[in-house]
């Protein structure tokens, strides 16, 4: 049956009559398939034995660090011990679940320039890790927006330093992966940092992708992921995009003293990364709906990056190719990327 004349699915608006309530519900369900309660369990690893007196602690941060603490409490088993902070975004902690007591502290903190706050917070989580043995188990939920968040600085740096390179990084066009290299090489605790610090205890890092080729070292700087970047490609970056720094900053960086832990650091030893939601699964899940509606849908890369402004206009002029001359796809449907 063609498009046109098969009928939508009772659940959802027509998209032929309700186009603006049909295309939300897409992304509803997008959004839907990414919370944390739906790719969180098969992950989790099994607490630490009583016999061995270890303990679970969890550190996190990201805009959807408060989801991803809700989910994590309700999902634990409620006789096994859990504490620990994470730090989102202010205004991004969402409801606590009926019936689900408080195990983790969730902190509010700004994005995406970072603040003292923020600074407050990875102070507090660096100093937790403190003590830590092999017996002990650390859960890290990091999710987008995490490298504001998680803002400390390494010596010789101040916060208002991070605030105004993080600004000139943020106005210069440098793609995501450019500006969290600059990032890990001026702080201590991003670019693998915090997972060194929580030596010798395992470390079990619950992601959720915010960037092109969900690559767990660029998602919020990779605070708990070795890291391939130098000092050098830092600098590259930095020169590339005309951003001044302070001379201590580039001497620093110049003589390879603000260098990251890299991939074969023992450290990271018995350490693991799972990606619990990542854009393509999301465009798939609307991608889905929308077929079901009877609507062909075609997800075009979940890699397209770059200033939202000109990928809309892509997009808008794609879709009245699509409608003047059906290139490079037939109407009606639906593009997501």
């Amino acid at each position: 049956m063609h498009p046109e004349t098969q009928p939508a699915s009772p659940s959802l608006p027509d998209y032929r009559t309700h186009p603006r309530a049909f295309l939300k519900a897409l992304f509803d369900a997008a959004v839907h398939s990414a919370q944390p309660l739906h790719g969180m369990r098969q992950w989790l690893p099994q607490p630490p034995s009583r016999e061995s007196g270890g303990r679970t602690l969890v550190l996190g941060a990201g805009k959807a660090g408060g989801a991803m603490a809700h989910a994590l409490e309700a999902l634990w088993p409620q006789d096994a011990p859990l504490s620990g902070l994470v730090v989102t975004r202010y205004g991004h902690v969402p409801p606590r679940p009926a019936g689900v007591p408080q195990r983790i502290e969730v902190v509010e903190a700004a994005h995406p320039v970072p603040d003292a706050a923020g600074l407050a917070a990875a102070q507090r989580i660096l100093d937790l890790t403190q003590g830590l043995t092999e017996h002990d188990l650390v859960l890290c939920l990091i999710s987008g927006g995490g490298s504001s968040l998680l803002t400390l600085p390494c010596d010789g740096v101040t916060l208002e330093d991070k605030q105004r390179i993080n600004r000139a990084l943020l106005d210069s066009g440098a793609h995501i992966g450019e500006m969290n290299c600059v990032r890990k090489h001026l702080s201590r605790i991003k670019g693998g940092r915090l997972a060194a610090a929580c030596a010798p205890a395992r470390v079990v890092t619950l992601t959720i992708s915010d960037v092109p080729g969900d690559d767990p070292s660029v998602i919020a700087s990779g605070p708990t992921v070795p890291d391939a970047t130098t000092c050098a490609d830092a600098l590259a970056i930095l020169a590339r995009y005309g951003i001044e720094v302070p001379p201590a900053i580039r001497t620093a960086l110049e003589a390879g003293r603000l260098e990251t832990p890299k991939p074969g650091d023992d450290r990271f030893a018995g350490h693991a990364v799972y990606l619990i939601a990542t854009p393509q699964q999301a465009l798939e899940a609307a991608a889905a709906l929308a077929r079901s509606a009877g609507l062909p849908a075609h997800v075009l890369s979940d890699e397209i990056e770059g200033e939202s402004r000109e990928v809309g206009k892509v997009h808008a002029a794609l879709a009245r190719a699509v409608a003047r001359r059906g290139q490079p796809f037939a109407a009606p449907c639906v593009i997501l990327s």
